[in-house]
């Protein structure tokens, strides 16, 4: 039988409102990023209170959203999907409010209230699609359309938000950041029933152990969860500073960090684009390439004497980018066992959101001590490094095992294929017996 194609997800009627809902859920979060910081800077004068939340808006969340999915995930999803984004636009009311009410302490409080709510219904929804789409084999396809979603939000995300907010204002920019995640939570409502994979019965505390526990018995799905957290660190590290590396380095102005910004946001886009062309291609293999695409782009960006170089380069590594998190996504749901998918897609959504931080701290550290040339070197180094440390450890052909009843493909099978370049042989080991 061939694959199906990559327009099959479409055909349901329930997968394009999740994929809508996905489009617009990230345009809000970028309404909602731009806006708060913008009330946090012009009320405090703060670079230091912005920083701070920032990291209250990754860090406290990625603390509370396991715990939350795992709360949420035994009710049907028609109702708790919604729920989470009525949750969302409540949030961002009471934002509003103190728009014109200011108080620090709350702006970062409900800013992470909001984050954990953001974390857990990205991860369920993640889950549904899987429910939906795994048993006709069309997940694949399904992930590279919500990628495509995605990307396209995030490219047009910041340039409508930084609009809308210098034409009506912070506080109008919240209001209405409020009533898409209404109209988010009205389209998953009025969808009907959803389907879902039947988590264990038990109370919340022990089914978070039993995430855990799982995790741990899987060493596959284990290494690549902290080889994809090792990255973001790397990823994330060159952050602040490039405004610092265009303005300065290259003496590109405002325009030309715009550019440079622009053209990764672009890669983006076209990444994942060529993810859903590439669909018949490995999992693995997307995961090793893409990744040393962005590694290398970093190189590139250390070495780029001009802004013209440092947009082509920044394009690779956008495409890169773009294919790199799709597959990963892809390859955790694969690993993962049907009734452990929201758990295990939460705790991967909450790595992405704390490693971040302690890659801002990194790449802040060494700019200051050197330049922002030695810190895109630095995360070139550190993305390459992981690459050739993973890659021995990580198997090549998950796509194409078979896979047992309530179990992943690859750690369903009676062995795991450690196998990444080829013209390697294959080693052979009981996936839950620790090397």
């Amino acid at each position: 039988m061939g694959s199906p194609g990559l327009t099959a997800p479409l055909r349901r009627p329930l997968f394009r409102r999740l994929g809508a809902t996905y489009a617009i859920n990230e345009v809000g979060d970028w309404m909602g990023i731009i806006a708060l910081s913008v009330l946090v800077y012009d009320e405090t004068g703060s670079a230091l209170a912005t920083t701070v939340l920032f990291l209250g808006m990754s860090f406290t969340p990625a603390i509370l959203a396991p715990i939350l999915v795992a709360r949420v995930e035994q009710p049907p999803p028609r109702f708790v999907l919604p729920t989470l984004y009525c949750g969302e636009a409540a949030a961002f009311g009471l934002l509003a409010l103190l728009a014109t009410h200011f108080s620090l302490t709350l702006v970062f409080v409900l800013a992470a209230v909001d984050g954990a709510l953001a974390l857990a219904s990205r991860a369920l929804t993640r889950a549904v699609v899987a429910a939906l789409l795994a048993p006709s084999g069309e997940l694949r396809a399904g992930n590279a359309l919500l990628n495509v979603a995605f990307t396209g939000g995030a490219a047009v995300g910041p340039a409508i938000a930084g609009v809308f907010v210098a034409g009506f204002g912070v506080q109008s920019a919240l209001l209405v950041d409020a009533v898409s995640f209404y109209a988010v939570a009205w389209i998953l409502f009025s969808a009907g029933s959803m389907p879902r994979a039947e988590p264990e019965p038990g109370k919340m505390r022990e089914r978070v152990r039993a995430g855990l526990r799982y995790i741990r018995g899987k060493p596959t799905l284990r290494r690549l969860l902290i080889a994809q957290g090792a990255a973001f660190v790397f990823f994330s590290a060159v952050l602040p500073v490039e405004v610092v590396y265009a303005k300065q380095t290259l003496g590109a102005g405002d325009s030309g960090y715009g550019l440079m910004l622009a053209s990764w946001g672009g890669g983006m886009v076209l990444g994942s684009i060529l993810f859903a062309v590439l669909r018949k291609a490995s999992l693995a293999s997307l995961l090793f390439f893409s990744t040393l695409a962005v590694g290398a782009a970093y190189l590139g960006l250390a070495a780029a004497p001009t802004l013209a170089a440092a947009c082509g380069v920044s394009a690779v590594g956008g495409a890169g980018n773009g294919v790199q998190w799709v597959a990963a996504i892809s390859a955790v749901q694969e690993l993962t066992a049907e009734g452990m998918q929201a758990r295990v897609l939460s705790l991967l959504e909450s790595v992405g959101a704390a490693m971040p931080g302690l890659g801002f701290a990194i790449g802040g550290l060494i700019a200051t001590i050197s330049t922002p040339r030695t810190t895109f070197l630095a995360a070139g180094v550190g993305v390459f490094a992981i690459v050739l440390t993973a890659a021995p450890l990580l198997g090549r052909k998950w796509s194409e095992r078979t896979a047992t009843p309530g179990s992943s493909q690859l750690d369903g099978g009676k062995d795991v294929v450690l196998e990444l370049l080829s013209g390697r042989l294959p080693v052979h080991t009981d996936p839950e017996v620790e090397p």
